[in-house]
Order: C-alpha cells, then sequence, then structure tokens
C-alpha cells in the first residue's frame, strides 16, 4: 500500500475525457494510471453495462464505491473515477484533501466522445436528454467536490492536460 496521495484524481461526467486525459497526465508526471471503471470490471469479469442489467444500479454503486475507497487509499498515480462515484457520501469523504480534477464538457462535445450508444447504461434511453437531466444533478456535486476545474470542451487531451498540469502547480 501506498502512503502518497494521488498525483491527481478526475472527476466528470461521461464523455469529459477521464480516462484519455487521465492515462497523458500519467504519463507526463511518469506515474501510473488507474480508472476505477477499469477495476471494476477486472474485479468483476463483467461490463458495467451487464452489472447494472444482471444486478441494477444500487449493486454497482456499492462496488463503486468501495473500488473508489480501495484506490484512494492504495494511493499514488492519477486515478479516474466514473462518473457517478462522486454521488457517494463516502467518496466524497474519502476525496477531501486530495487533488481533485473537475474535467467539465458541454453536451456537443460529450456526445462526439461517447456516441451516447447503449453501453453508458444510464444513457441508453433518450441518451442527450439523458446527460442533460444527470449533468444537471451532478454539476453541483462535481463543483463541491473538486478542488479544480478544467473546460475540456472543444479541446485537444494534450490541450487539457497542459491546463490540468497548470491548475496542479500553478508556479
Amino acid at each position: 500500500m501506498s502512503t502518497q496521495a494521488p498525483h491527481a484524481v478526475l472527476i466528470g461526467p461521461p464523455g469529459a475525457g477521464k480516462s484519455t486525459v487521465g492515462a497523458l497526465l500519467a504519463d507526463r508526471l511518469g506515474t501510473g494510471f488507474r480508472d476505477t471503471d477499469d477495476l471494476i470490471v477486472q474485479a468483476q469479469g463483467r461490463s458495467i453495462s451487464d452489472i447494472f442489467v444482471d444486478d441494477g444500479e444500487a449493486a454497482f454503486r456499492v462496488i463503486e464505491r468501495e473500488t473508489v475507497l480501495a484506490a484512494l487509499q492504495e494511493g499514488g498515480g492519477v486515478l479516474a473515477l466514473g462518473g457517478g462515484a462522486v454521488l457517494d457520501a463516502d467518496v466524497q469523504a474519502a476525496l477531501s484533501g486530495h487533488r481533485v480534477v473537475f474535467l467539465d464538457v458541454s453536451i456537443a462535445d460529450a456526445s462526439k466522445r461517447v456516441g451516447f450508444d447503449g453501453s453508458r447504461p444510464l444513457l441508453a434511453v433518450n441518451p442527450r436528454a439523458s446527460w442533460t437531466r444527470m449533468m444537471k444533478a451532478r454539476r453541483p456535486v462535481y463543483e463541491a467536490v473538486g478542488s479544480h476545474r478544467v473546460d475540456t470542451a472543444g479541446r485537444t487531451p494534450a490541450e487539457v492536460v497542459d491546463d490540468v498540469l497548470a491548475e496542479l502547480d500553478p508556479s
């Protein structure tokens, strides 16, 4: 177990670029990258969509909370959280004191990035309306939990990484 906190924890909605930016950021920092959605898929041996369908959202959120708390405890590297992870009060409390970067994005850019396909269970029915409703509900949490905010709209992943680095080390 590492005693070092993650260099950065990335949060935001589907399509914000957490996985892409996280991997590039970790590379630039010379450290490891972990995505809690990937950790869940590996541990469960099935997709997140399958977990939602087979076990329901509540069961998924329990798995997600446990995965996020363990990843934060393990520390080090760059960590990207699933879009809904920050809705959990235990996760919010655990993020206190961490360098949490809210990757903000518009619906236009999010739709280009994720295509609003069936692999995103919360966006399966009427994806644009679902994303807009989800973002309206989650934005206050993202803003409250994030110690930094970087807008990803219309920008390349490398440009976003530059801004994240500037936010984390403004000297």
